[in-house]
């Protein structure tokens, strides 16, 4: 029966059916609920690994082990995976292994825009790019499929469109895998420089051999009109067309009567056929590495004129180029090499009318991103404000520390850099830097990669204050389970990680622990750790306000007979908070009672 599926669950879904049985994953969006749909299915174990590299390596020994496997992750989560992704090129696979990423193009929550597709190329690893949910369904069950027939990991890339978007699918059955034997094989394995250089030249026929195949297996397809014509070359009728820069609207091309034809794959082609419809010439790819070459040079035989439309970088366009095409190629002239596209865009790069919308006469008051209220890291992040110190940040929910009116965060750089980065600047800079410089870091980003920064610390001895902010959750990606929670992906007990006993393993002697609801305990701590002559680490504990779990207290009131309207209590920018007829006045469905801002008020008003 056909249903509306969002794309992440439609992936989780082909993976079910291609006979899938362990994954093994670090949450981070738009990836994250590929792994939660995932898990409903009682015939795939699931689990959140301590970060990617970890999960990439596991997911390998069970394919090992003959079950087929998946690894899940968000684009720059495949940076930390690089290292065992570009040795599993060489090894290949037993039961098949399918590595997940999602892509976030105009990083709505990203600190980069990143194009996975340059890791598929340098790894010399096949990738699969679907354009909606039942793609995603259906190449989730194809790239086991790839795997196992061409010995190879397969990379599955989504985008947050597809990842984040519904569209229609049919589920199917799951197909009945048998278990593959293990069989001991040292020169396939052992990645040793004898047993490496013997595997490059079976890659690199490996990657001749996927090219030949997606030309012919219908996971790239050509269209023109309505039908789905075979690889041969069609008769393409002439259009007239205009070709626009799509940001400057400037004219790139225009012709009165010309064959023109369009490559491209995933949202792109969404946007393409919506705006152009069925009367335009279309190279569809599934499969976006290896690109199909001679394909290409059959469909670009009838043309006149060829358009890539792809998002971020221009990979597609500048394989194109490289064929030697005599049709003249359009591509990154018309089509912004940032952020997303969108129907609009492409619209107007091929000079269609774009709406213009409804303009609101009304101001609307900007929205910044902000922490929740009763967040348990603002009252340290006041305190680290207004000791006006150097803050190194990491990457979690906490990040938005570095939003007014707090601004209490220097540097954000990537997962785990926090520790390392100070460990860096305190050694570079001295007493200097020493005194008046910190870093935060949440608790599963220090499970992630903070650990081997505060191990750098503990064993090259900088002097160097380290902040945990233990809020017992993975919170920016939706509450997901880590080690330090005692709770596994299913909300079971599982093995807890004591950070306290941890750090005073790496050689971490001083370790204190401190109620973030507490500003003056959190600005004790902080002046304390800041004047001794060693490494030390705060754990600043109290756990997520929007944790099922979490009693609240009652909603604060304002006494506004004693409110001076100091806007003391708007210092610490919780947004229960707000000023109105000149008096602080307290949202009573949002305040969880924390009394952080109790604590700025001297007249009592709070």
């Amino acid at each position: 029966m056909k249903q509306l599926m969002l794309g992440n669950a439609a992936a989780a879904r082909g993976l079910f059916e291609g006979g899938c049985e362990f994954i093994s994953s670090y949450p981070g969006t738009p990836s994250t609920e590929i792994t939660e749909e995932a898990a409903r299915f009682k015939e795939i174990y699931c689990e959140w690994a301590p970060n990617e590299k970890v999960a990439l390596e596991s997911a390998f020994g069970a394919c090992l082990a003959g079950r087929r496997a998946f690894c899940g992750m968000k684009h720059v989560g495949l940076n930390v995976a690089a290292d065992p992704l570009f040795t599993m090129s060489y090894t290949g696979v037993n039961a098949g292994l399918v590595i997940g990423v999602a892509d976030d193009p105009a990083m709505h929550s990203s600190q980069n825009e990143q194009d996975s597709r340059h890791h598929a190329i340098a790894s010399k690893i096949p990738m699969l790019e679907p354009s909606d949910a039942d793609e995603a369904r259906e190449f989730a069950k194809l790239a086991f499929e790839i795997s196992e027939k061409f010995d190879t990991p397969v990379l599955y890339k989504m985008c947050t469109r597809i990842a984040h978007s519904q569209s229609i699918t049919e589920p199917g059955e799951r197909v009945a895998v048998e278990h593959k034997p293990y069989e001991k094989n040292i020169s396939k394995y052992v990645m040793a420089p004898a047993n490496a250089i013997r595997r490059h030249p079976f890659v690199e026929q490996r990657m001749k051999d996927l090219e030949k195949w997606s030309e012919t297996s219908g996971i790239n397809r050509i269209e023109k009109a309505t039908a789905v014509i075979d690889q041969s070359p069609a008769v393409i009728e002439p259009v007239e067309i205009t070709l626009k820069n799509a940001t400057s609207n400037e004219v790139v091309s225009t012709s009165s009567t010309t064959t023109t034809g369009i490559i491209t794959s995933s949202t792109s082609y969404q946007y393409v056929k919506e705006v152009l419809g069925d009367s335009v010439n279309i190279l569809k790819l599934g499969m976006v590495n290896p690109l199909p070459g001679d394909m290409i040079k059959k469909f670009a035989d009838c043309l006149e004129k060829l358009i890539v439309v792809e998002e971020l970088d221009p990979i597609i366009e500048n394989f194109v180029r490289g064929l030697g095409l005599k049709c003249e190629i359009h591509g990154k002239d018309m089509f912004p090499i940032c952020g997303e596209f969108s129907q609009n865009l492409v619209a107007a790069a091929f000079g269609k009318e774009v709406p213009t919308g409804t303009k609101l006469d009304t101001a609307i008051p900007v929205r910044p991103p902000i922490m929740c209220a009763g967040c348990p890291h603002r009252g340290m992040f006041y305190a680290l404000n207004k000791l006006k110190v150097t803050v190194f940040g990491d990457i979690g929910c906490y990040t938005l520390g570095s939003v007014a009116p707090l601004s209490a965060m220097d540097v954000t750089l990537c997962m785990g850099a926090s520790f390392s980065g100070l460990h860096g600047w305190n050694k570079a800079g001295g007493a200097e830097n020493e005194k008046k410089s910190v870093a935060v870091i949440g608790d599963s980003t220090f499970m992630h990669s903070g650990m081997t920064g505060l191990a750098s610390i503990a064993y090259n001895q900088s002097n160097s204050t380290v902040i945990v902010l233990d809020n017992s959750i993975t919170g920016m990606t939706g509450h997901q389970q880590n080690p330090t929670t005692g709770k596994n992906l299913y909300g079971e007990p599982a093995g807890r990680v004591d950070l306290e006993a941890l750090a005073r393993a790496m050689g971490i002697n001083r370790v204190r622990v401190v109620d973030p609801y507490n500003i003056a305990d959190c600005e004790a701590a902080v002046r304390e750790e800041l004047e001794v002559e060693e490494p030390s680490l705060i754990i600043s504990r109290r756990p997520c306000a929007l944790l099922k779990e979490v009693k609240h207290n009652p909603p604060l009131k304002v006494d506004e007979a004693k409110c001076k309207s100091c806007k003391m209590c708007m210092k610490i920018g919780c947004p229960a908070i707000a000023m109105k007829d000149g008096k602080a006045m307290v949202d009573s469905t949002l305040c969880v009672g924390c009394g952080v801002c109790k604590q700025m008020c001297k007249f009592g008003a709070l």
